[in-house]
């Protein structure tokens, strides 16, 4: 599994071109505010180096690959030779039951998903207003990504499984392994375990563009063999689209913000590649995964990549400030995807592009006394152009969403973002960020 944060990303294909079904979110008592230590980090780096929960992945083996069904091994072929690569070993792929997957995948979402860090990230994102007041992420993430699948990829073992009888496979099963054999092609060739380096050390935003460019990998080269499948039936593509709206209707219950965070590896990741391959074929896309893209921006922008790198921004410690018994909640980078997404929920698409196209570094930083929540969110912007348009995307923003306790605010070179459970403790950061 790649990475806390999407473990089994690898394991739920875009839902437009998957057979992928997803459970909804069960009904549960709202995720109360944590108790934290009191007292803060210096700084933010160091608060997100701090509140990461990394997953405790013990000693994985790796599988050893056993004889594969002739589908497998034609599909295999296909991949090659789309992808431009060879397999260096026989990849190791397991039919197996409904029952056996289930149980693969919640074993690995509790790994991957710590309980602890998702309460307290939920609390932080109620606050700022990117899921409902209600929602709880981590049984969100859950149902989100251990519904009934068709397959997934490991790169921890080497294995591949997926749910078959025999060996004729439908052209939903063909399109989710030529995208998990792409997976374990591109793993042979560039060691996708970096992803789960970046994500055991909580570097959100590097993670999130690595994994646009390995999902959108799968995605361009897994295409590439449907479409030049000569036994291709086309009929088959309705039951297809049928399954995927079946998927769009039992994610009902997630929270709009979360399926769009999970959905972009798939569909911005394939823009992506498609992009650099277009212009420097597989040569380019071979050596995007030697230097994967170190921002969403890159992904969403190919013509950004490599170049624009962007800049640290900090978030000061403010639970000395704030009062006795405030600590740290949680920190977080925050990049162009996160920031486009949230402005989404209340903007038109055009207008939340437009605002976040101009990134150029964020995170936030949350604290909490164990019953209200400050979270500061400062970003940099490319130009002082770009930053107010930021600032007026976010005023309507703001202003869509009664109740709400918000500041925002050019600072510091950027914009700064307050975000706040009562219009108290709004004002003591305010008061507190303005010395």
């Amino acid at each position: 599994m790649i990475g806390r944060r999407a473990a089994l990303a690898f394991a739920v294909v875009a839902a437009s071109c998957t057979a992928t079904t997803v459970t909804s979110v069960p009904p549960g008592s709202p995720v109360a505010v944590p108790s934290v230590g009191a007292g803060g980090a210096a700084t933010a780096r160091r608060a997100i180096a701090e509140l990461c929960v990394s997953p405790d992945l013990g000693e994985p083996e790796l599988v050893s690959p056993g004889d594969l069904p002739s589908q497998i091994q034609e599909l295999i072929v296909q991949v090659e030779a789309a992808r431009g690569l060879s397999f260096v070993t026989p990849p190791a792929a397991e039919a197996i039951t409904d029952q056996e997957m289930d149980r693969k995948l919640e074993e690995s979402f509790d790994i991957y998903y710590p309980e602890d860090l998702y309460d307290r990230r939920t609390v932080a994102w109620r606050t700022i207003g990117v899921i409902p007041r209600d929602a709880d992420l981590f049984e969100s993430y859950r149902a989100y990504l251990t519904g009934q699948v068709i397959g997934f990829y490991d790169p921890q073992t080497g294995e591949l499984v997926y749910l078959g009888e025999g060996e004729d496979l439908g052209l939903a099963e063909r399109m989710v392994l030529s995208h998990e054999l792409t997976h374990a092609l591109d793993d042979q060739r560039f060691d996708l375990k970096r992803l789960d380096r970046l994500a055991a050390r909580c570097a959100d935003e590097r993670f999130t563009a690595a994994l646009g460019l390995v999902e959108g990998s799968a995605q361009h080269f897994s295409t590439q063999v449907i479409i030049n499948d000569p036994d291709l039936d086309l009929s088959e593509l309705a039951d297809v689209v049928a399954s995927a709206g079946d998927a769009q209707e039992a994610l009902r219950a997630v929270p709009p913000f979360v399926q769009a965070l999970q959905a972009w590896p798939y569909v911005t990741g394939q823009a992506f590649v498609d992009a650099i391959a277009r212009d420097g074929g597989t040569a380019a896309v071979d050596a995007a995964m030697l230097q994967p893209p170190v921002s969403t921006e890159q992904v969403i922008h190919p013509e950004r990549y490599p170049a624009d790198v962007p800049v640290r921004v900090d978030v000061a410690d403010l639970a000395g400030p704030l009062g006795r018994g405030w600590g740290d909640l949680d920190a977080m980078e925050v990049g162009e995807l996160w920031l486009k997404e949230m402005l989404d929920l209340r903007l038109p698409p055009i207008a939340s592009a437009n605002a976040a196209a101009g990134w150029d570094g964020g995170v936030y930083r949350a604290f909490t006394d164990g019953e209200d929540v400050v979270v500061v969110l400062h970003t940099a912007w490319d130009s002082d152009a770009d930053a107010q348009d930021f600032v007026v995307a976010m005023s309507d923003w703001t202003g869509a969403a009664a109740g709400s306790h918000v500041s925002v605010t050019f600072a510091d070179g950027g914009v700064r973002s307050v975000f706040a459970t009562d219009e108290s403790s709004l004002a003591a950061a305010r008061a507190a960020l303005s010395v």
